[in-house]
């Protein structure tokens, strides 16, 4: 068994700490970014500045992913004290909300900035969607946080910051489901299959990433206490309907006629 006790933090330099996940939540959307700029270039795209846009999509995301978290998982704990709402280095993000937000902040933005439609400039930001995803899911193993559930299989890992239990490092099959997702993507962009068929990007990263987050959340351990009260986990349930779109997304941009350019 493999056992973790590496500290969250990367490193401090008197009342300031840099942490694993906060560096890799960064990098994520830097390394995203050059990502959108070579598409930018390869589709030869006239869209704005990418900096404006990165703005909205850090706000977007980490707004969306703050209330997700606490209106859907803890309302009680934060509907009695709504100034912890803001108190984000306490922890506490949702992926759900989260997409929800930088869907709503790329919206915001393309109204100046892009004159494509909103689902051809989600196409192009599912990539570094899914870059960032995936370093955000391995900044979580350093955190110790979103932990499997107890196991035997070679692979488990000792969490020595929880408890002293072999488990699944669920945060890491995530990470993994995500970097597949941003190769299968990319396989689609250099194909050119996405031309004229504005969605089915977005259609493969929701089917890929929330299909995947469903089925890993069995092996996951709950997030509250209430969710054993459900048939399935919030993280399922909040899934489901993120898959169901990408399959319409799908099915509705294969049906599309792409006149070829001669």
């Amino acid at each position: 068994m493999f056992v973790w006790n590496g500290s969250p933090d990367l490193i401090s330099i008197g009342p300031i700490t840099i942490r694993w996940y906060g560096l890799l939540f960064a990098l994520g959307f830097y390394f995203g970014m050059k990502i959108m700029a070579w598409e930018a270039r390869t589709e030869k795209l006239k869209i704005g500045s990418l900096d404006s846009l990165l703005i909205y999509m850090v706000i977007g995301t980490i707004a969306g992913a703050r209330l997700g978290h606490t209106l859907i998982y803890e309302p009680e704990i934060y509907l009695a004290d709504p100034i912890r709402i803001f108190k984000v280095w306490e922890g506490g993000l949702a992926s759900h909300g989260g997409s929800v937000g930088v869907m709503l902040g790329v919206w915001l933005w393309k109204r100046k900035h892009f004159e494509g439609s909103l689902l051809e400039l989600l196409d192009y930001l599912c990539m570094p969607a899914a870059l960032t995803a995936g370093f955000i899911r391995i900044g979580n193993f350093f955190n110790s946080e979103i932990i499997g559930r107890p196991t035997s299989v070679p692979w488990a890992v000792i969490f020595k910051r929880v408890d002293h239990l072999p488990r699944h490092p669920s945060m890491l099959y995530e990470s993994f489901a995500y970097f597949v997702t941003l190769g299968t993507i990319f396989f689609i962009f250099k194909k050119k299959w996405h031309r004229g068929r504005p969605g089915l990007i977005l259609g493969v990263f929701f089917i890929m990433v929330f299909g995947a987050r469903f089925f890993i959340e069995f092996l996951k351990e709950l997030q509250v206490a209430s969710e054993a009260r459900l048939p399935m986990d919030l993280g399922q349930l909040l899934s489901v309907p993120f898959v169901v779109a990408g399959i319409v997304l799908v099915v509705l941009a294969a049906r599309r006629k792409v006149v070829k350019k001669r």
